[in-house]
């Protein structure tokens, strides 16, 4: 697992979001080889949004180690390589008695489209115990002037929006003890002026978080959410220039990027009950030492 402080990545540019992971270079390291399940997710069922590549790939291994059922959205197209990668990864790290994984090509930033992802894995699976907002999108701008109002529109869409409507549909087929995890990010916390609308919506993740986790706490239901810094995905290089890339991760203090295997287990703490039955409303910082006193 790479953990040099000294670590460089080639200048490289994707030209379209969401970006490709099978052509990165070099590839996210999704696995951790020394990673040991155990059995913390028996008998559950998943849902992890934007799951072909980067995190919430990552998420979507450990879960299925730990012995879920792990259902995932991607865009169809644009991520086609990338689904068939993690179908054969999960299908190859599932336990015994999981179900087979599935893949949904959905975009989630419409409320149909949410609703329709959640009905086919409860026909797949029957419900879901943890659902995981992760699918993002960001952009660079220089300044307010350069974002459009549809630019606007789609970033809340696709970072917020679907964690409303994902949530919505879901919460009607989660019972006691399920779960609810966004993604967020550090930029909520410590602002991004290179990335203001990506970093509003990051900001409302938080709070869409501990107000939600509030109102479903007599339901037994635990709402969290996984604020990463820094993390070699395609997110970032389909939005960051060849230079940032170079430089990825040097501003925070460890002065490396993550790898999405590092990121995952924080997900894998909060999905499980005997881990974090006591959380909710609560925000894990994986971000190599930022201190956001949050």
């Amino acid at each position: 697992m790479a953990t040099d402080r000294d670590q460089k990545f080639p200048a490289q540019k994707q030209d379209t979001q969401p970006g490709k992971q099978n052509i990165m270079n070099p590839l996210p390291q999704t696995i951790n080889p020394h990673y040991k399940p155990a059995n913390k997710l028996q008998g559950k069922v998943a849902l992890v949004t934007g799951g072909d590549s980067g995190i919430g790939k990552a998420v979507c291994y450990c879960f299925a180690r730990e012995g879920a059922s792990v259902a995932f959205t991607y865009v169809k197209g644009q991520e086609d390589q990338d689904k068939h990668n993690t179908i054969q990864m999960l299908q190859d790290a599932k336990t015994g008695d999981a179900e087979d994984p599935v893949a949904i090509a959905a975009d989630v930033g419409f409320e149909v489209n949410c609703k329709w992802v959640i009905e086919q894995v409860v026909k797949v699976f029957g419900r879901i115990d943890v659902l995981v907002n992760n699918a993002a999108e960001q952009h660079l701008s220089n300044s307010m002037d350069d974002i459009t109002e549809s630019r606007l529109e789609r970033v809340f869409r696709t970072n917020i929006f679907s964690h409303f409507y994902l949530s919505k549909y879901a919460l009607k087929h989660m019972r006691e003890g399920s779960t609810v995890i966004n993604s967020t990010s550090v930029n909520a916390y410590a602002g991004n002026p290179a990335m203001l609308d990506y970093s509003a919506t990051k900001g409302a993740i938080v709070t869409f978080t501990r107000s939600l986790a509030l109102q479903l706490v007599e339901k037994g239901i635990r709402v969290n959410a996984v604020a990463p810094g820094p993390v070699w995905t395609p997110l970032q290089v389909s939005s960051l220039t060849e230079d940032e890339i170079k430089n990825l991760g040097s501003q925070v203090p460890m002065k490396r990027v993550a790898q999405p295997s590092e990121i995952a287990p924080s997900y894998v703490f909060l999905a499980a009950p005997d881990c974090a039955s006591y959380f909710t409303g609560q925000v894990l910082h994986p971000n190599g030492g930022m201190i956001v006193n949050a």
